[in-house]
């Protein structure tokens, strides 16, 4: 299949700033996507650029097969967009917010209400559908966005974007959308998402992304980073300061105000064991140990640095 979306040496200048430098990027279709980085990244004006809210200065992007530039209509009749706060009526109920978007869509009265009531059971809001939007929980209000970014034709809607949305919900809520996303994902809509909870990212994308400069910095299944970029370690406290000594020629990591190293290991059983062995062959120098998964944060410092976006997790 054609990549839902894809991108060839996309630039986009604000100012004197080039806050998007040759961009490439490939979105298999029916995958989600998640796009890092730190603040200032590029990561919404990507999005803009996708969704045809701005033009691109340079360079190539299509999504769901159109160009962004001559195909605008097309492309935007072929996405959905939940950008970073929840675009509803406090004043309507949920279901009188589902109504009024699907009559501006096109749909027709009767179809309007059918389609409200599937979106309002899909996304747990049956209950609270006569309720103001005012009176929702954070995390209701953005199924509540998401599901008016749905109420077309769901078979016309090829690609969602999500720019971080879930940014102030509380855990449960955060989870609520998860389980939206894979929904979306499992039926075949191709979900673009940016992020600054890196966990968020682990856990939904198929592929990650991170941008550094206005490039990718790199790409893979949050696998292939974490393995390409950090690796396990096994973090360890020295029982005094002369054992930390003794240690500290073999650490890749050292916090001395502690007294613990971090060790490189793959992470298997086997290998701590010898490694335990063989830096404290008498077992006096360590104190105690814990082996450090490698994480998406881990990969976010290794190749942002000291630009690290909040992980909220």
């Amino acid at each position: 299949m054609p990549p839902a979306i894809e991108t060839t040496g996309l630039t986009k200048t604000h100012g004197t700033v080039r806050v998007l430098d040759a961009l490439d990027l490939r979105v298999e279709a029916g995958t989600v996507f998640a796009l890092l980085g730190p603040n200032g990244a590029g990561k919404t004006t990507t999005v803009r650029l996708l969704a045809t809210l701005t033009t691109p200065d340079g360079g190539h992007a299509r999504v769901a097969g159109h160009d962004v530039v001559t195909e605008r209509r097309a492309v935007r009749r072929a996405i959905s967009l939940t950008g970073q706060y929840a675009a509803v009526d406090e004043t309507l109920t949920g279901a009188e917010n589902l109504r009024l978007t699907a009559r501006l869509s096109g749909l027709s009265r009767r179809a309007a209400a059918r389609r409200a009531d599937e979106l309002l059971e899909r996304f747990r809001l049956t209950d609270a559908r006569d309720r103001q939007a005012k009176t929702y929980s954070g995390g209701m209000r953005r199924r509540l966005d998401l599901a008016a970014g749905l109420v077309r034709d769901p078979g016309t809607i090829r690609v969602v974007f999500l720019d971080e949305p879930t940014t102030g919900l509380d855990p449960r809520s955060r989870n609520d959308l998860w389980d939206a996303v894979r929904e979306l994902s499992a039926h075949g809509t191709t979900v673009f998402l940016t992020t600054q909870y890196l966990e968020e990212a682990d856990r939904l994308a198929h592929r990650v992304a991170v941008l550094g400069g206005g490039r990718t910095l790199a790409e893979g299944t949050p696998e292939e980073l974490k393995n390409r970029y950090a690796g396990h370690r096994l973090d360890l406290v020295a029982r005094d300061h002369d054992a930390y000594l003794r240690l500290a020629p073999h650490a890749t990591a050292a916090t001395p105000e502690s007294l613990t190293l971090g060790v490189p290991t793959d992470g298997s059983a086997d290998h701590v064991r010898a490694l335990l062995d063989a830096l404290d062959p008498h077992r006096t120098d360590i104190e105690r140990f814990t082996l450090h998964g490698a994480t998406l944060d881990d990969v976010f410092l290794h190749l942002t640095g000291s630009t690290k976006e909040p992980s909220h997790v």
